[in-house]
């Protein structure tokens, strides 16, 4: 890919996303939850030195369906994963496919100014960057 080419972060990342609060229960976050493309929940950071959460849909299959647990008496925390691995919106989607491999990632939020500002998938990659961008060609 020349310079030109480049597709980023910003480019393919959802803008809409969902933000809950870590002491939700899960049941109520599922409730809350308008995004259901994201297959995820952003948790909110508690206080401005905290870091952000997320919560995937198959974090709920595993540790709440699967181990038959209540969803009304599970709370976000206890099922997310924090601190989450953040993707910058200027970072060429290559590299944040290299990432996902290398940390075993499904999905990231994207982080402008200690902000979340979207979330990116390998399918918005591949669907928006690969399938979108005509001009890709591999070096």
């Amino acid at each position: 890919m020349n310079q030109k080419n480049i597709v980023r972060v910003r480019d393919v990342m959802k803008t809409r996303i969902d933000m809950v609060d870590g002491m939700t229960s899960v049941s109520e976050a599922l409730k809350m939850m308008k995004h259901i493309e994201t297959k995820s929940l952003i948790v909110d950071k508690r206080h401005e030195n905290d870091e952000y959460g997320i919560v995937l849909i198959s974090d709920i299959a595993k540790q709440v369906l699967a181990r038959d647990r209540s969803p009304d008496r599970v709370n976000i925390y206890e099922v997310m994963a924090k601190p989450v691995i953040c993707v910058d919106p200027e970072m060429d989607i290559r590299y944040c496919a290299r990432m996902f491999e290398r940390f075993g990632l499904s999905r990231a939020p994207v982080i402008e100014q200690r902000k979340v500002v979207g979330i990116v998938s390998y399918t918005d990659m591949v669907l928006r960057g690969l399938v979108v961008n005509k001009d890709y060609h591999p070096e």
